[in-house]
């Protein structure tokens, strides 16, 4: 896997400039004697869930571009079971549809809490959660995780006018006050830097970019993926090209089921296997391009 900084200019995302993204999933083509997306007759038999017709599927959709809600149904959206004349879009969104598609099952979004995702999945209120979820040790004991779908990481954003534009190192960003997002790993990770202000986090993502603009903070921790779009409408800001590296900031994107229907995985992985860099970043950017303000 590369590391941060080659992913950034690889990418085009330096100093100065945001060019372009790609995805640290790896991809590649369905195992073989798969069947349409993906599936094996034998695994088909091995599992189902739910009633092997409707897919509910557990996300918050109020967190875009992962997911979010509309009120108008287009060919990117599926309807929000339990919220009347609603319905949901996003990069989760459309991996669920996939899902769906190569499971023969026909996707509809619950919308519910994030925090009550796992209890959801486990007391069959959902299928499966698709919801820019990451696994972690404590999730992993409570319900069976999917390969990744898109891989997330943790940057530093200021102004190009910004003294600390051009730091490559933690050690060159002491003194700076630095801001992230409230119950993330965005706050978790400052904690990391040496001798930096480390702000109290602010509720939202768009809250944490007002008080960078408004000159509130000096730097931002931020999503790597998100960045280029966030660069486009922002072009005074810079993503810092950093040699040292956060520990523990990979954030995947992981589907989950409930532990008694581990079996379906093999199916699930093998759909988001059969999922290609190109697409998943023509996927990423659509959603970036729809993504509510």
């Amino acid at each position: 896997m590369r590391s941060r900084r080659e992913f950034l200019k690889l990418s085009g995302i330096t100093a100065m400039s945001v060019g372009g993204m790609m995805f640290l999933a790896g991809c590649g083509p369905a195992a073989q004697g798969a069947g349409q997306n993906g599936s094996t007759d034998a695994s088909a038999s091995a599992a189902q869930l739910g009633d092997g017709k409707t897919l509910r599927v557990g996300m918050e959709a109020a967190y875009a571009p992962y997911n979010w809600q509309v009120s108008e149904e287009s060919e990117y959206t599926i309807p929000i079971e339990n919220v009347s004349g609603a319905y949901a879009d996003g990069y989760d969104v459309q991996v669920a549809k996939m899902i769906a598609e190569g499971l023969g099952m026909e996707p509809v979004a619950v919308k519910l809490e994030f925090g009550s995702l796992i209890d959801a999945l486990n007391n069959g209120q959902i299928d499966i959660v698709c919801a820019g979820m990451s696994v972690t040790p404590e999730r992993e004991d409570a319900a069976a995780f999917s390969d990744s779908y898109v891989d997330d990481d943790i940057i530093m954003i200021c102004k190009n006018d910004s003294a600390y534009a051009g730091a490559t190192t933690f050690a060159e960003l002491a003194g700076a006050s630095i801001l992230g997002q409230a119950a993330t790993m965005y706050d978790d990770v400052i904690e990391q830097i040496p001798d930096v202000n480390h702000m109290t986090p602010a509720e939202t993502q768009p809250m944490v970019v007002e008080n960078l603009m408004n000159g509130t903070c000096d730097i931002i921790t931020y999503s790597m993926l998100s960045a280029p779009k966030l660069l486009e409408v922002y072009p005074e800001l810079v993503v810092l090209d950093m040699e040292d590296s956060f520990e523990d900031s990979l954030m995947p994107d992981n589907a989950a089921v409930a532990n008694e229907n581990k079996a379906v995985l093999d199916q699930i992985n093998e759909i988001i296997a059969g999922i290609d860099d190109e697409e998943r970043q023509d996927m990423w950017s659509a959603c970036m391009d729809r993504q509510p303000a």
